[in-house]
């Protein structure tokens, strides 16, 4: 079991012009004999899935999916060899195109998770192009991940890819993975659970690979 998730914590990266997340105390085991924390954070904060409604006025909601679409087999898509501004493109799919044909989440590891915590991370990160967006769309993916704050360039205020990919209303996007360098390139089972919340545009999960017999 490979954990794929940063932990939500006070002073964490989050996408420019959100507001980070609040931990605060509520109840205390001295004071009221057990504790409790009021948090208070943004659907898109941390480790998260995007839902179609993200976007869509009318898209679906994550609470609308059934459980099944957050677990499935998956694929890393190994890209780490790219520099800034960089993309991802179909090449890198084809390295792997069998098991990606066959995989129902494609997760794109860019070793951007390093920069986690530091400027950098919100820099001219590497993106999919849309070749690779018709390619998921066309072989009926669940979801794809990325390790990076987001599917489009953050400057990028059209957010074309996230459009091009959510508009159907059946594919997630999870965001801010870590640790993808740690699977090795067989298929593996992704369980990617979000918080379960009424007309969900988004919501923070708890991604984990799990592995078994993974070359």
């Amino acid at each position: 079991m490979i954990d794929l998730t940063h932990p939500i914590e006070p002073g964490m990266p989050v996408y420019p012009g959100t507001e980070g997340p609040r931990l605060e105390t509520a109840n205390t085991c001295e004071k009221d004999g057990f504790r409790e924390t009021l948090l208070t954070l943004y659907s898109h904060t941390g480790t998260h899935m995007d839902a179609p409604a993200h976007l869509y006025a009318d898209g679906t909601t994550l609470d609308r999916f059934p459980a099944a679409q957050f677990v499935g087999s998956a694929v890393v898509v190994d890209c780490s060899e790219l520099r800034a501004g960089q993309p991802m493109t179909m090449a890198h799919v084809e390295r792997q195109r069998e098991a990606a044909d066959g995989a129902e989440f494609l997760l794109f590891r860019t070793g951007w998770d390093r920069y986690w915590g530091q400027d950098a991370y919100f820099g001219d990160y590497p993106c999919i192009d849309l070749e690779v967006v018709d390619y998921v769309l066309r072989t009926g993916k669940k979801g794809i991940g990325l390790d990076t704050i987001g599917l489009d360039p953050i400057a990028d205020a059209n957010l074309t890819r996230h459009k091009r990919l959510l508009a159907g209303g059946a594919v997630v996007v999870i965001e801010n993975l870590k640790g993808l360098g740690r699977i090795g390139r067989g298929p593996f089972t992704l369980c990617a659970l979000p918080l379960q919340f009424r007309d969900a545009d988004g919501a923070p999960v708890r991604a984990v690979a799990m592995l078994e017999g993974n070359g």
